[in-house]
């Protein structure tokens, strides 16, 4: 664990090497506090220092969201939507990929913050904002998504239920309508769970920020000054928050899955989707994770003292076993669908095992199953920062490939063969492109304008930890404030 020598003496570089080596238990929880005023000031200095590299890249990411989001979209706007692959039978093609795809990223901020939050894990508290940030993030590309797929969305006002003269209205029993619903409050409510415990550190910034910036801070940390009352509202604040956008989460993905489940089309016809689809967001989510904090311990200064190697261990753990209960429903679908013996839906399974989208199905069960089950029992491996963000990474890429075989894939292979059409996308390509460029372009600009790291919590977390000795072994305990 290297720790910059600007906040650290020779003695205690060689305690943190010292600990390196024997893997003391103290690591672990981040027994080595610093002063509440140095940590800050290591907060602040990752947010300042910034070089040529950060702004190479952020040129690119904005020149590729100006030209394959913005003018790809306009342009589809202006042409009509048959400048996409969207056609008899694949109506649905790679927006609806994005929003599920996208949807599924959101997840991992509630998980990790809201979810672990509850059940007290304390290895959360250093990249908890940095889970956050993906689900506000993730969920505005997941809202771009569908917004592309409407075409003319200057007319997407008739999808609101206001008063009209042709007196249209929304179909309320339509799992789309309640998907709508939900996805706008756990937006509203993933974004306000990101702000409450964003004050404090808000107002750390403004007490320590010159000029606009101590303006913009000023502005954001709502006159918040940490005292006894205020620190007593925004903990239960905080708390209800954590316990009311768990079962919002649940249903964004679960209703989504409903839509899907209501069909009688051929391998969507399935009564476990539900919990399938919020394992596979998880699954996602946890790899999107990985590679977050491995790019943020790669870039930023100082970030190696906050995000160690027994979070990277600890987060690959959750990955091994969100891995398990995804194999487990995944396999439970598929083997419902094999034991059928619905003609359209063996022709489905043949289309996959052995026709030309196979090296896409083989690729996904290769990277969403196999790949975490050979490679996360290993510690060396889950210890290893960019090995774990490679192993995130490959799942994703399988999760996406998921995601298109359940919509488009699915959509081709029905109960009509006359119909069958390979779905090839075209400019939807580029859109997918821009929305994952703005979603790495609004993280780049974030790390430069909010701590990434809550360092409130983490010096709660330091404070409320002791080593208890049992016998031989030194034990860590957690103290409760009252």
């Amino acid at each position: 664990m290297a720790v910059t020598s600007k906040y650290f003496s020779g003695s205690e570089r060689a305690h943190e090497e010292h600990h390196e080596e024997e893997h003391d238990p103290r690591e672990s929880l981040m027994f080595d506090p610093l002063p509440r005023g140095v940590m800050n000031d290591m907060v602040m200095e990752s947010m300042h220092t910034t070089s040529w590299k950060f702004w190479l890249v952020l040129g690119i990411l904005a020149f590729l969201v100006a030209t394959c989001f913005f003018y790809a979209w306009g342009y589809m706007i202006s042409e009509g939507l048959y400048v996409a692959g969207v056609m008899r039978p694949s109506f649905w093609g790679i927006f609806l990929v994005n929003t599920v795809f996208w949807i599924g990223i959101s997840h991992a901020g509630t998980f990790i913050s809201a979810i672990l939050r509850v059940m007290k894990a304390e290895f959360r508290r250093p990249f908890t904002r940095a889970a956050e940030l993906m689900t506000t993030f993730g969920l505005i590309q997941a809202g771009a998504s569908i917004f592309m797929h409407l075409g003319r969305v200057w007319l997407a006002y008739w999808l609101f239920p206001i008063p009209n003269e042709r007196q249209l209205w929304p179909n309320f029993h339509s799992p789309l309508m309640w998907d709508l619903l939900a996805i706008t409050t756990y937006v509203l409510g993933s974004t306000m769970y990101l702000f409450l415990p964003l004050i404090p550190d808000l107002a750390m910034a403004r007490d320590r920020s010159t000029g606009w910036r101590k303006t913009f801070y000023r502005i954001l940390a709502l006159g918040f000054r940490g005292t006894e009352g205020e620190w007593r509202h925004l903990t239960v604040a905080m708390n209800i928050f954590a316990f009311a956008i768990i079962p919002v989460m649940f249903s964004v993905h679960t209703i989504v899955s409903w839509d899907f489940a209501m069909a009688m089309r051929p391998g969507w016809s399935s009564t476990v989707f539900g919990p399938y689809f919020v394992l596979g967001a998880l699954h996602s989510g946890m790899g999107a994770v990985a590679i977050v904090l491995f790019i943020m311990r790669a870039t930023m200064k100082h970030m190696d003292y906050f995000i160690r190697k027994e979070h990277f261990d600890a987060l690959g753990k959750l990955m091994l076993i969100v891995s398990f209960a995804y194999a487990y429903f995944f396999f439970n679908d598929y083997i419902v669908q094999w034991y059928g013996g619905d003609l359209a839906t063996d022709n489905l399974l043949h289309w996959l095992e052995g026709g030309p989208m196979a090296w896409m199905f083989f690729q996904m069960i290769g990277f969403n199953i196999v790949l975490p089950w050979l490679t996360l029992w290993n510690k060396r491996i889950r210890t290893t920062p960019w090995l774990l963000a490679l192993i995130g990474l490959l799942i994703n890429v399988g999760m996406y490939w998921e995601r298109y075989v359940i919509i488009p894939v699915m959509l081709t292979i029905n109960r009509m063969p006359f119909t069958w059409r390979m779905y090839e996308p075209r400019i939807e390509i580029f859109l997918t492109i821009g929305t994952f460029s703005m979603f790495l372009l609004f993280y780049m600009i974030a790390s430069r304008l909010i701590p990434l790291i809550p360092v409130w919590e983490v010096q709660e977390g330091q404070m409320t930890h002791s080593l208890r000795k049992v016998g031989k072994a030194h034990l860590p305990t957690i103290t409760e404030f009252e």
